[in-house]
């Protein structure tokens, strides 16, 4: 039997069994302790509900750390400014910043009675409690994962083919969208990949800034929180099925979307 010269020394691999069984053990207790035989119960309706709301406030919030998170991730990673450090950690703070914290910010000054919330409100726009509310608490949470990603892909691009581009003549759009772009698209799909991830899982953020309203901003975390107050067996189910569909967003997306 041959081994590979690239193989990882054994207690590297020791370790990474260790790792691998740390995150697979909740997993596989909960998978344990399920009751198979009420399965069905995930179709009713106030599961398949909150399924959908998760879906749609993950796409939504995926789409929108996309428009906002990679100009951002751009900027901090090509533009040479004063400051430029204090706005890394200002925009990176929702990775460390507990998500509760970022609900209450969001309730502050996105509430009818926030910062511009009034505004909005003169507007006849009211996010507090909607299904907006949840896409933008997600996004909160997520976008910066986003910009890590295409960030640290950036800075693996060599400068010098961009500048080769204009030094053809290319526009900086042009270079933008037929350079630097295509480079960066394995590190903007896996950035998607985890920012929707986060996205589908959110919980603090959601619940403040948008509250548990079934039908509305419900999400499947949420469900399965007020769930487990009075039925610990279907909240189990639940969340089973909230760590599958990640799973299977996560290995669908990225495997398709990378070898193509």
């Amino acid at each position: 039997m041959s081994v590979r010269n690239d193989a990882p020394p054994r207690g590297v691999a020791l370790l990474a069994g260790l790792a691998i069984a740390f995150v697979a053990l909740p997993i596989v207790g909960l998978a344990i302790r399920a009751p198979w035989s009420d399965l069905g119960s995930l179709w009713s309706h106030g599961p398949r509900t909150a399924l959908w709301v998760s879906l749609v406030v993950t796409a939504g919030a995926a789409l929108l750390a996309v428009v906002l998170g990679l100009p951002a991730a751009l900027v901090l990673g090509r533009a040479r400014f004063r400051g430029a450090s204090i706005v890394r950690g200002i925009v990176l703070l929702p990775i460390v910043t507990p998500p509760v914290v970022g609900g209450i910010g969001l309730l502050i000054a996105l509430g009818r009675r926030g910062v511009l919330g009034r505004s909005l409100a003169a507007l006849g726009i009211h996010l507090p409690y909607t299904t907006g509310a949840a896409i933008l608490a997600a996004a909160f949470v997520s976008t910066p994962l986003l910009i890590l990603a295409v960030e640290g892909g950036l800075r693996s691009i060599d400068p010098d083919l961009e500048r080769a581009a204009r030094a053809m003549g290319a526009s900086r759009w042009y270079v933008l969208r037929r350079v630097t772009l295509p480079l960066l698209r394995p590190q903007i799909v896996a950035g998607i990949v985890l920012a929707g991830a986060r996205a589908l899982g959110e919980f603090g953020a959601t619940i403040t800034f948008a509250g548990n309203v079934a039908g509305r901003t419900q999400t499947l975390p949420l469900s399965v929180y007020q769930t487990l107050q009075s039925d610990p067996g279907a909240a189990i189910l639940q969340a089973l099925l909230l760590i599958a569909v990640s799973l299977v967003a996560m290995i669908a997306l990225r495997g398709r979307l990378l070898a193509r």
